[in-house]
């Protein structure tokens, strides 16, 4: 009778240890955005930057990807117009492709007729032009870059300030309390850094694709002022 009595006790002991492992399982359960919003209020400009980054990067990369389309028969044409003296026609040609090569031909069609020299200067500072366009705002990510990492920076410094503050005032040096304040305070840090690596990313990425334009370019505007002095 007492091992039949000692058994139930048992058996009522682990029934409720189990449901407070399981209570104390459920609440340590977050879930991600939860766990996110516990960065604290940097976090706020830090999702701005995010935003504007994958605006920034999707506007720009769709702006130079159409810009930088060089047409492999444009030139072909233009100087094929050029060489049989119809001007007008190579510069209707130039201005219909609606791309920066075009618009860099179409300035170099417009002096034929000068020289050489500043044939090859006009079309080179069309060239500029077109470069500068492509590179509008892309200053803007190499910034964010630099801003984002910093302000998860600052948004963990003033919660470790915050958690030993609160050590001081209330005294209680609990491995608990620093470590709780500490990895929310810490997730600021971690949002920016991500932030940065995309807009650092993205910043390079796209300047490496201006840089391959601007390469194809000056081979086309070699190409056409040897088409000028061969006619």
């Amino acid at each position: 009778m007492f091992s039949y009595i000692q058994l139930q006790a048992d058996t009522i002991a682990n029934a409720a240890s189990n449901v407070v492992v399981e209570n104390v399982a459920s609440n340590t359960e977050i879930s991600v955005l939860g766990f996110i919003l516990k960065g604290g209020f940097f976090l706020i400009p830090i999702s701005i930057l995010l935003f504007y980054t994958f605006y920034l990067i999707i506007e720009r990369y769709l702006y130079i990807n159409k810009a930088s389309k060089i047409d492999t028969h444009l030139l072909k044409d233009v100087s094929v117009n050029l060489i049989s003296g119809k001007l007008d026609m190579a510069l209707a040609i130039a201005e219909r492709s609606n791309t920066a090569s075009g618009n860099i031909l179409k300035e170099g069609v417009q002096v034929v007729g000068r020289p050489i020299t500043e044939i090859e200067s006009n079309m080179d500072r069309a060239a500029d032009i077109e470069i500068g366009e492509m590179e509008k705002h892309l200053g803007q990510l190499g910034l964010i870059a630099g801003i984002a990492p910093t302000l998860g920076f600052i948004g963990t410094i003033s919660g470790v300030i915050k958690i030993f503050y609160s050590i001081s005032v209330t005294e209680n040096i609990s491995i608990g309390n620093i470590s709780g304040g500490l990895y929310e305070k810490m997730i600021s840090s971690g949002a920016g850094l991500i932030v940065g690596i995309i807009a650092y990313s993205g910043y390079h990425l796209l300047n490496g694709k201006i840089d391959h334009f601007a390469l194809k370019i000056q081979k086309q505007i070699l190409e056409f002022v040897n088409i000028i002095q061969k006619s």
